[in-house]
């Protein structure tokens, strides 16, 4: 249909693969659950401090390691073992040469008359027993043969006799390998034992250098053999590999025939070393995947429910029509729980409050349209008037009505206040006996321009261990509530025999203050409703008006902003059904 819209399809091309936009519809949600859900800020955080710390518990362990300190010492000890037994069995192959005498020219010169040079124990310590490198080559081959342990002999002058890698028997074949035609790039796991082997590499150690000619004057353990004392050293080779080499002096009759020289061949000890790098970074590498798997678990625990309850916040924040449900994590007993526990009353804290400043607009509404209906009606009528007493009773109605809005407008102004108030003010501790029995004198004094009444106040006895009825609280509003009760009571009692009777007494944790009266006492079908905002129900004696119905709205407000209750019934008489008085009953909580 020409101007209609087609949406675009996303098809395979004849190659097989699939068009970018079908690849972004895949991809982006992915994304963006593995952004939000599984790689979220918070399970980053976690997956890297526990996997960073398990790093620095490897390098470590990787570092301080003695394992390769041990190994060099085990070698060095087997080296010296095996040197002192084939320098044993050299020094024993040794033989002395019999066909000639020497004879050392100054002892025939200490020589006196008659005397000759006979085979004494001097003769012997002089006598020479030379290495003989066909008698000893094959001894030698046959003990190094099964180790991989490199074999040097020098004599007395440190010049090389035998060397094991140029000794071999009859029909064996030689074999070395080659090196590369092209060398090949070291793969991944190679550079990181290259990487490991330089970073935990032992430095200081000398550089091991093949000699020319073999001269052991160049070894310093072949120097300090020929003395008559082993000697061990640890060296590195160009290559980086360590080798570990042992000089044991070849003696017969404690004379010094050689040295045996007993290296390890290149590569020996860090090929073991490295085994063992590789086993740890196997175990390291398990156990960073377990590590990883309960680190996203256990973040799950976590950001899930702060996630829900975020998103619960937002959706409660935007004013969605129906009412939000957060969710409920009061199971768990941890940090989570009680986060959830008090977002969810501060939510239906919320919702209550809404739902109240509604009624109250609600209310507000209504009421002020009562006075204003009438103030309308009277100012509509007023230039209609005929004579003076008709004008003079609008213009009664008129100022009636005024004082009666600015009574309610007080009166409401004083009741949007209170919630801040109590807020923002800081509670003190006050001490009801003192504080009721202060009020209860100004009454008396205020009461002369009021209804006479008798008003009375009966603190009880405390009980034992209790210095005080004390609460803590705002004196001014609980001043506040106390007087509207006096107040209330005092309009209902009679002209000449008004009674108002104050008791305060301690049950438990709590103090209770009772206001009672001798009035007519209250309906059976109001005794709730008198709370409510703008309810009124006085006496007939009254004037309309003279009220706006929020005295005992606003005094229940305040008793329950510090945690008491304020309830009300009537004085049971002596007849069933019969009412001798109201009853206010005041309960705070107790400050000791």
């Amino acid at each position: 249909m020409e101007g209609e819209l087609r949406k675009p399809v996303t098809v395979a091309n004849r190659s097989g693969t699939v068009s970018p936009s079908l690849l972004s519809r895949i991809t982006v949600p992915m994304r963006r659950f593995l952004g939000h859900h599984v790689f979220s800020s918070l399970t980053r955080r976690i997956l890297f401090l526990n996997l960073a710390g398990l790093a620095v518990l490897v390098v470590g362990i990787l570092y301080l390691n003695t394992f390769r300190d041990g190994l060099i010492d085990a070698r060095v000890e087997s080296l010296m073992t095996q040197g002192e037994i084939i320098a044993g069995a050299i020094a024993a192959s040794a033989t002395v040469e019999t066909d000639a005498i020497r004879i050392d020219p100054e002892k025939l010169l200490e020589l006196q008359a008659g005397e000759s040079l006979g085979p004494g124990s001097d003769q012997l310590d002089s006598l020479d027993f030379p290495i003989n490198p066909e008698r000893v080559a094959p001894v030698l081959r046959r003990l190094i043969s099964p180790t991989r342990t490199r074999a040097r002999i020098y004599d007395r002058d440190a010049n090389l006799l035998l060397d094991s890698r140029h000794l071999y028997s009859r029909g064996q074949i030689l074999r070395y390998d080659l090196p590369p035609v092209q060398e090949e790039d070291p793969d991944i796991f190679e550079r990181i034992e290259k990487f490991l082997s330089g970073l935990f590499g032992t430095n200081g150690l000398p550089i091991y250098k093949e000699q020319p000619g073999g001269n052991g004057a160049a070894f310093p353990e072949v120097m300090n053999a020929l003395t008559g004392s082993p000697s061990t050293i640890v060296r590195v080779s160009e290559q980086g590999e360590q080798v570990v080499s042992v000089a044991v002096p070849i003696q017969r009759f404690r004379a010094v025939l050689g040295v045996l020289m007993l290296s390890t061949e290149g590569g020996d000890i860090d090929k073991i070393v490295a085994a063992e790098r590789k086993a740890i970074l196997r175990v390291f590498g398990v156990a960073a995947l377990v590590m990883a798997i309960l680190s996203m678990l256990l973040a799950s625990t976590i950001a899930n429910p702060l996630r829900r309850l975020s998103a619960a916040a937002v959706r409660v924040r935007r004013g969605v029509k129906s009412r939000q449900e957060i969710p409920d994590f009061s199971d768990r007993q941890d940090e989570i729980g009680n986060l959830s526990v008090a977002v969810r009353d501060m939510t239906n804290a919320l919702y209550a409050r809404i739902e109240a400043i509604e009624s109250f607009a609600a209310d507000v509404s209504h009421e002020l349209k009562n006075p204003l209906t009438s103030l309308r009606s009277a100012v509509e009528t007023l230039p209609l008037a005929k004579n003076e007493n008709s004008r003079n009773r609008l213009m009664e109605i008129i100022q009636h009505d005024v004082k009666r809005l600015d009574r309610l407008i007080t009166d409401i102004s004083d009741a949007s206040r209170l919630d801040a108030e109590l807020v923002r003010e800081d509670a003190g501790r006050i001490d009801l006996g003192k504080f009721i029995g202060d009020l209860v004198s100004v009454s008396h004094e205020v009461g002369r321009h009021k209804r006479k009444a008798e008003i009375e106040f009966k603190p009880a006895k405390l009980p034992q261990g209790v210095k005080g009825y004390f609460v803590l609280g705002h004196d001014l509003r609980i001043g506040q509530v106390i007087t509207n009760l006096i107040d209330n009571a005092r309009s209902f009692v009679p002209e000449d025999t008004g009674r108002i009777t104050i008791r305060l007494e301690r049950a438990g944790k709590f103090n209770i203050v009772t206001v009672d009266d001798n009035g007519p006492g209250i309906g059976a079908d109001v005794v709730d409703r008198i709370f409510e905002r703008f309810y009124t129900d006085r006496p007939t004696s009254e004037a309309f008006g003279q009220n706006s119905g929020l005295g005992l709205s606003i005094s229940r407000q305040i008793v329950e902003a510090h945690g008491g209750t304020l309830t009300a019934e009537n004085i049971p008489g002596s007849k069933a059904g019969e009412a001798r008085g109201a009853r206010f009953v005041m309960t705070l909580p107790a400050e000791d």
